[in-house]
This record gives C-alpha cells, structure tokens and sequence, in this order.
C-alpha cells in the first residue's frame, strides 16, 4: 500500500519547522518537573466549572468533513450534552442546529447514523425542514392563522468548516480564528478530501483530560506501547509548538535532515507523526497512510465518550485493499487506543480517586500536559 500524498500538496512553513527541530533531535519546552493537582481530574466541581466555562464558550469540533460527504445529508449528535444536529444543505454548506422541532420542541431526528434526504420530518406532527433549517412545510397550514414560516427555522449555532473539520460553539460570541488558521495546516496534507473508513465510540471510565493528557506527551510510546507502535518511534524524538490555545506536536520515527530537505508528505509522513491537540478537547494524528480525528465529549468527573474517525485516502478498491485499512483499524482503535491510552487513563482514574497522590509530576517530555492544564484553569 503506497503512502498517501495527494499531488501538489505540500508541508506548511510550521510543519517543516517541526521537522528541521525534529532532525536536531527534538526539543524540550519547558527544563524543569511541574505538576498538576490530582482535584483537576477528581471533583465534581471542577467537571461543572469546566463544562459552565470552557465546553460552552470555547469553538469545538464536532466532526470530520468526511461524516457528510455529500449535500443532502444530516447527522444527529448528542455528546455535548444537548441534541445537536449537523446537516449539508444542497448548496453543500454545513450547519450546526438544535435538533428541536420549533412546534412542539420534539427531536427531530433520531439515532446516531447520517441521513440522507432534502427535508427533515418531524415524527410527532411532520413540520418538515430544509437542510438549511427553514421551514419548509406543516400539515394543515390553515390552522396556524397568520404564522411566518421565516419565524420557525432550526435554532442554529456558529459554525465553521475549514480543512476538513466541522466546528461549533454554544457561545454566539465564539471566535474561530485560530480554527481557521489550523485549517490551512490540515489543507496542507488534504484532509478534507479524506474518505470516512470507521467511526467508533468509546465510553472511558476516566476525566477527559487524563485521556488528553495521553496526547500531549511522547514519554510512554515506548512504555505503554512497547507491543504494538512503539517500535516505530525513537524515544524522547519530540518537539511542539502552539496556535493560540492549540498544540502541534510532532514525534520522530526516523527523521533526518535529508527527510526534511525533500519536503514532501512521503517522506515526512514516513519519518514523523504529527498530532494536533485542538483544545479543548480533540486529537488528530497523521499516521503515514491515514488519518484518526478523536473527539471527546465529557459527560462526568470520571467518565468521557472519545469518538474515533478513522479517514483514509479513498475507499478501498480490492478485499487487499480493504484488509489493509481493516488491520489499521484494528491496531489503532482496538489496540493502541483502545486497549492501551484508554485503558491507562481509566487506571490513572482508579488511582487518583484513591488518594495515593495528591499531584500529579510531570517530567520534560510531558510539558505539554502542564501547558494544556494552564489553558483549562485560565478560563476558570
């Protein structure tokens, strides 16, 4: 199976920064041991506080691009704590609503599969909505004297597509500046024209920010996954940098200054794995032949749904094709996440509830974890 390097994509400036740093042997952002209170993962609430002032303020990503592929297609959502519903309208335009009829305040739409189809009928008394959220029809119209379709439509929420990422804010005030900056770097490596392979959901028995935690440091890959990718990646070859609240991080697997003169995906795909950690709560990591966007949805101090999407170059072509992208599945989502970063941060849980440490210590390779941990309480 060839790398996937879409023609005429190449590295952003920052990218390649990462890289030339990552040839040098990587770098440490921060000298010294810091700490994080071991309550940050513990209290009621903290959880509160966060989901008051960060999850209802702050622009999140709700879905790949790819969960809608095509105009005409809605998907519900209901992980971030109020029914939501993402839509494609004809003009290909996505959206973010409520998924509340405006009649009777009934969901409009159901389960958790895409849709597909021009207008959404409300099961209790079929008023029908465009894509776009208008109005589009009801039954027996006459006795309604004097309604304005125009003063029905969906409740909508701010919303942004940029580089394959569908993002939303519950705070009209929300601004997706950085979203949008971050969108020319996944523009780079053609993101939005990735395929939707899998898409998961696990229920993790841990805060979110201990499964976050996992993301923003390269210290346990060869620990934690010493069976399965840690072969792959030197040890300690890492390096970071931010865009406002987010973090690109990038971990060398055999990166030189000769992979980093050539410049191109190939090459820099196969030497480096580079992750975004868009907070406040998504990963992205960019594995050589594909792509997993992870997003988690906190529902409790100790409990997280992590969503995995699995995004490859096209759909497979041939049963070899489709067993390759099966058997990167199945290591990455079943095995390295699955049974490995999930099941450690439910561990780190048990542990924490117990008392035996009332902070947690952070070394140089995990610097991140403490920088994330300042964006957190910054806006408490």
């Amino acid at each position: 199976m060839n790398v996937m390097a879409p023609p005429r994509l190449a590295p952003t400036q920052g990218q390649l920064e990462l890289a030339a740093r990552l040839a040098e042997g990587g770098t440490a952002r921060e000298p010294r041991i810091s700490y994080v209170e071991a309550a940050a993962y513990t209290s009621a609430d903290r959880h509160a506080a966060e989901q008051a002032r960060v999850f209802t303020q702050v622009p999140l990503v709700i879905a790949p691009s790819a969960l809608l592929p095509e105009p005409g297609m809605a998907v519900p959502h209901d992980g971030f704590g109020k029914p939501l519903l993402i839509t494609r309208d004809k003009t290909g335009k996505a959206h973010v609503f409520l998924n509340v009829c405006r009649h009777r305040g009934t969901r409009l739409v159901e389960g958790g599969e895409p849709v597909c189809q021009p207008r959404l009928v409300c099961p209790y008394h079929a008023w029908a909505y465009a894509l776009d959220g208008r109005l589009a029809g009801l039954p027996r119209g006459e006795t309604f004297p004097g309604l304005d379709k125009a003063d029905y439509t969906l409740a909508e929420l701010p919303s942004l597509e940029a580089g394959g990422l569908i993002w939303f804010s519950f705070s009209q005030d929300a601004d997706f500046g950085h979203a949008a900056t971050l969108g020319s770097d996944f523009d780079a490596f053609g993101l939005a024209g990735l395929h939707l392979f899998r898409r998961r959901t696990h229920d993790v028995a841990s805060n979110w920010k201990l499964v976050m935690d996992a993301f923003l440091e390269s210290y346990h890959v060869s620990r934690l996954h010493a069976a399965t990718i840690g072969p792959f990646f030197k040890d300690g070859v890492a390096t970071a940098d931010t865009i406002g609240p987010h973090q690109r991080s990038a971990v060398g697997r055999d990166v030189d200054e000769a992979a980093v003169r050539a410049g191109d995906w190939p090459t820099l795909r196969s030497a480096i794995t580079y992750t975004y950690q868009m907070f406040p709560g998504t990963v992205l990591i960019v594995s050589p032949d594909y792509v997993n966007l992870m997003v988690l949805m906190p529902q409790a101090h100790d409990r997280v749904l992590v969503e995995d999407f699995m995004l490859i170059p096209e759909p497979p072509q041939t049963d070899k094709a489709l067993r390759h992208w099966e058997k990167s599945w199945a290591l990455l989502d079943g095995g390295v996440f699955g049974a490995e970063d999930f099941r450690a941060a439910a561990l780190g849980q048990e542990g924490l509830q117990s008392g035996a440490v009332d902070r947690v210590t952070l070394g140089t390779l995990e610097a991140g974890i403490r920088a994330f941990h300042d964006e957190v309480e910054a806006r408490l």
